[in-house]
């Protein structure tokens, strides 16, 4: 399998990545362990991950797969943190949530670092800079070796990026960022490709065949 830098970065990830939303919620071991293993095989190694996937579960899972089925060393691991289960609150972008969540994760897949570390989505109610420094923290702790972001839109990500190559060797470069991109969604293209693209960030799309939509998936039925 093709393997590519991640944006402006020395890191080279599969040009395809296993995703597991539905780890440990629709997705059992067995089915996993299938799955990784063939990804595994065909030369696969960016796997995708969330500390709310499956309420943690879908990281254990895939702890447990590291330990005896696929090695640590074949993987780039990338989470995500700031998803939160609630209704008052969908996101939370605080310094103190996000290591926090950094830790948990680290110990549900039974590994002492991450590849790459995702703020998963933007926090109004969080001063950005606050956001940042989370990253920067987990960096320089060792506990992630890169950092982006998901679902931030252009201005967003435009901003955040900035910020960080404001002060070279003191913040940490975004790496990537994460967006739903797919025939059928194809809002990206207006401002945060272009905004990756001048910037040297990378893209990992998530949901790449439209939800499964574009499998045929659900040609007898409404997704």
């Amino acid at each position: 399998m093709e393997q590519r830098h991640l944006g402006r970065t020395g890191l080279r990830v599969s040009r395809i990545g296993l995703g597991t939303l539905t780890w440990g919620r629709d997705v059992d071991e067995h089915d996993a362990a299938d799955m990784l293993k063939a990804f595994w095989e065909a030369g696969g190694t960016l796997v995708d991950t969330a500390d709310v996937y499956g309420d943690g579960e879908a990281e254990y899972l895939l702890g447990q797969l590291m330990e005896g089925l696929v090695p640590r060393r074949d993987l780039v691991i990338s989470t995500k943190a700031g998803s939160v289960p609630d209704p008052d609150r969908r996101f939370d972008g605080s310094r103190g949530h996000l290591l926090a969540a950094l830790d948990a994760s680290l110990a549900r897949l039974g590994t002492d670092h991450v590849d790459v570390w995702h703020v998963h989505a933007y926090d109004p109610d969080t001063p950005l800079e606050e956001t940042l420094q989370a990253l920067d923290l987990a960096v320089s702790s060792g506990r992630a070796r890169y950092a982006g972001v998901s679902n931030f839109c252009g201005w967003q990500l435009a901003k955040a990026a900035t910020w960080q190559l404001a002060a070279p060797g003191t913040r940490t470069r975004l790496a990537s960022t994460q967006l739903e991109y797919s025939l059928l969604q194809r809002g990206v293209e207006r401002e945060v490709l272009p905004a990756a693209l001048d910037l040297g960030i990378g893209l990992l799309p998530s949901s790449p065949l439209g939800r499964g939509v574009l499998t045929a998936k659900y040609r007898n039925a409404t997704p």
